[in-house]
């Protein structure tokens, strides 16, 4: 159960805190202070480096996620945190298969034809779906490490 735990925080803290330092710091800085050519390159090479990362946390995440609700029975006796934290999880997962195979495929596409304004509408889909994946991220954080205190 120990190990169980401590693979499923290391895989949250790795995709979320992924995605908040991308969000929060690198994309500001990265639009202040580059054309958009280079800054369409520095992301997709980012994203080349932080994705395989989020693909073992969106394996690894569920696999320990499901061990750790053996000790309630399965999900049928957990706690309704567990599963409002589990369908979050799913949702993230879920936006994060379609930037990967959506619009992180035509970023590359796009950059590969030399057609930056494809790449930044591309650039521009990915921002606000990792945005929207930080928030859920940060609420589902929020609700496992709180949620046994309020929402029993």
């Amino acid at each position: 159960m120990g190990l169980s735990l401590a693979l499923h925080v290391l895989a949250v803290v790795i995709w979320v805190g992924g995605m908040f330092f991308a969000y929060m710091i690198l994309r500001p800085v990265a639009a202040s202070e580059l054309e958009p050519p280079v800054r369409l390159n520095l992301w997709r090479h980012v994203f080349s480096r932080f994705f395989p990362w989020v693909w073992v946390s969106i394996i690894l995440a569920p696999v320990t996620g499901v061990m750790l609700v053996m000790p309630y029975g399965g999900f049928a006796g957990a706690p309704l945190f567990i599963h409002i934290m589990t369908g979050l999880g799913v949702v993230m997962i879920l936006i994060f298969l379609h930037v990967f195979f959506a619009p992180f495929k035509r970023i590359k596409r796009a950059l590969d034809a030399g057609d930056i304004p494809a790449a930044a509408k591309q650039l521009n889909q990915i921002r606000f779906l990792v945005g929207l994946n930080t928030l859920i991220g940060i609420l589902t954080v929020t609700i496992a490490t709180a949620g046994k205190y309020y929402l029993v």
